[in-house]
């Protein structure tokens, strides 16, 4: 019995790009390892003000702006969700949130349960919140009733990264190889889980 391939969704927020690389990254290595992928980046709320006051954020507005804007139909079309957020005095940016807030409606209907779910997230100081970041984004992912994958240390890729919640970076400079690394590691955890139950699901149904 042929199975079709995971379809998986990645939907970030990023303000200065540190998010948008990792997401980019993430993207790249599910579809490399078979998976049908969603690049999506949630709306921003900030004015217009805040943005143009740090050129960061604004290069990072324009260099997103071909990337389609997610919708609850992205997370209902997906097998596999990973989401990624900046920290935000330890929790996930309000723009993030925001978009969770959005999904009561699928969640009420119960079609965020059974999913997998997985998450990344970035900081600028090394005990800048990642962890509590990550910990609290999964808080949703439970109410989903979702399977929340995060990578542990489950090979010396991820060991290396040393974040068993989700890949995280934290320097606020250009994203190095080993934390890169690590994403792809983290994608093709998701997608070999989701596939798995996929399966699995498939083949219960047809038995």
């Amino acid at each position: 019995m042929s199975v079709a391939p995971v379809k998986v969704s990645v939907i970030f927020y990023s303000a200065t790009g540190n998010v948008t690389a990792l997401a980019r990254q993430i993207a790249a290595a599910a579809e490399k390892a078979g998976a049908e992928v969603r690049l999506r980046r949630v709306a921003e709320l900030a004015p217009q003000a805040a943005i143009d006051s740090n050129p960061a954020w604004a290069a990072n507005v324009q260099a997103t702006a071909d990337i389609p804007e997610a919708t609850p139909e992205d997370v209902e079309w997906a097998d596999a969700v990973l989401v990624g957020s900046p920290t935000r005095f330890g929790n996930i940016a309000s723009q993030a949130k925001q978009f969770l807030d959005t999904l009561g409606g699928l969640w009420f209907q119960g079609k965020l349960a059974g999913k997998v779910y997985s998450g990344f997230a970035s900081a600028s100081g090394k005990h800048g919140g990642n962890e509590s970041t990550l910990l609290a984004l999964y808080n949703s992912f439970h109410h989903f009733g979702g399977i929340v994958v995060a990578p542990g240390y489950s090979n010396e890729i991820l060991f290396a990264n040393a974040s068993p919640y989700g890949v995280s970076h934290w320097n606020g400079s250009d994203i190095d190889e080993t934390t890169l690394a690590a994403a792809a590691a983290q994608a093709e955890r998701v997608v070999e889980t989701a596939a798995a139950l996929k399966a699995g699901r498939e083949a219960l149904a047809s038995a």
